[in-house]
């Protein structure tokens, strides 16, 4: 048996499933556009016919590409609620993961916290973007912004979901970081060693691109480009008030709890979109002067997009910014993510002192092909 000759095999109507397939892919919950779900599209390229296991599933929030894929999903599913916003199954979710088998022989899991807690062979290769973050850095992933309601029910629940987390983990040997952040995040929390496979990215240029409608005028005169979630530990609310009082323009791609906060609080040269497609956003990307990535990211994803179309970043000196951006080549760091730190960047960024050529040439580094390549051969590994 190989680990590509994966037989398709069908789900029935209570998510349960007829025959043990050799391999399956386990992600947290596909309710979101983000680096983790760009992650299992890679693994569905590597494994066409393996099944997706998943506690939820909102195919209008997340990628159309995952319409195509076999989406096996928890009791919870059915719940348009949780669909909606995954943060309000928090209490259900540890019951719910460690009840979701994966009938395969072989599983590559995608986590974020809670997909290694899933029923899956103990042999199960474990690609993890962070232990979880609610649970380790509660104060940075949530900021202030937790309503009272779910804020008592998170406190009481965080001791609980620490044991759990962490019997998840001892149980399953095999793990793979997504950065040298992450790396030694693993081992502080876990006190597992871990190698590094760095996630790709896979927008590109020379592929088709579409406008953005009703942002044709904005678009053609320039702008910074920022991609991202939003959510408070993003500080996307740092950058959108960095650009009042500039001449410079801002283009905010993202969804999440904070849109209508940030809105209220910009200036007419910050403009919002949510839910773009591929090409509307290579046509983003392609027309940007620069990206920002101001967050606390594990890995940091958006800088490589942006340098595939020959874009520097302003960067955070943090995180897995520290695996994705060359000073100088690539991009520029900044300190903090304030306010003062990311202005002062904007104004001083000449992008005609980055050559778009050794750009391109650095983020080839990352691409999905590698990935693909890299992780197969750690499956073999680990069999």
């Amino acid at each position: 048996m190989t680990l590509l000759s994966i037989r398709s095999r069908t789900t029935t109507g209570d998510g349960q499933t007829a025959g043990t397939v050799p391999l399956a892919i386990a992600h947290d919950y596909l309710t979101q556009r983000g680096g983790a779900e760009r992650v299992v599209l890679a693994l569905h390229k590597a494994f066409p016919d393996a099944p997706i296991y998943t506690t939820l599933y909102n195919p209008e929030n997340t990628y159309p590409e995952f319409k195509d894929c076999q989406i096996i999903t928890s009791p919870l599913n059915h719940f348009k609620i949780f669909r909606k916003d995954h943060r309000l199954a928090l209490p259900l979710l540890p019951f719910f993961s460690s009840r979701l088998k994966v009938d395969a022989h072989r599983v590559v899991v995608s986590t974020t916290g809670w997909a290694h807690g899933f029923d899956v062979p103990q042999d199960a290769l474990v690609y993890c973007h962070s232990p979880a973050r609610w649970i380790y850095l509660t104060d940075q992933y949530l900021g202030n912004r937790l309503n009272k309601g779910l804020a008592r029910i998170f406190k009481t629940m965080r001791p609980f979901l620490r044991r759990w987390d962490r019997a998840a983990a001892m149980r399953l040997p095999n793990y793979v970081a997504n950065s040298s952040t992450i790396q030694q995040r693993i081992f502080d929390v876990y006190g597992k060693r871990a190698d590094i496979i760095f996630p790709p990215h896979s927008v590109q240029d020379g592929q088709q691109q579409e406008p953005i409608a009703g942002l044709e005028d904005f678009m053609e005169r320039g702008y910074f480009m920022i991609v991202s979630r939003l959510l408070p530990y993003k500080n996307v609310q740092y950058a959108v008030e960095a650009f009042s009082g500039l001449d410079h323009q801002l283009l905010v791609v993202g969804a999440g709890p904070m849109l209508d906060e940030l809105k209220s609080m910009s200036t007419p040269n910050v403009a919002f979109v949510s839910n773009i497609s591929d090409a509307q956003m290579r046509c983003a990307y392609a027309g940007s002067t620069a990206l920002l990535a101001v967050s606390h990211e594990d890995f940091g994803i958006t800088p490589l997009e942006g340098g595939a179309f020959g874009k520097p970043t302003i960067a955070l000196q943090a995180g897995g910014f520290l695996d994705t951006i060359s000073e100088g080549i690539n991009g520029a760091f900044i300190n903090t993510p304030s306010v003062q730190d990311i202005r002062k960047a904007v104004q001083e960024l000449d992008s005609q002192q980055y050559s778009a050529e050794a750009i391109k040439a650095h983020v080839k580094r990352f691409s999905e092909e590698r990935f693909i390549d890299q992780m197969k051969a750690r499956l073999v590994q680990t069999s």
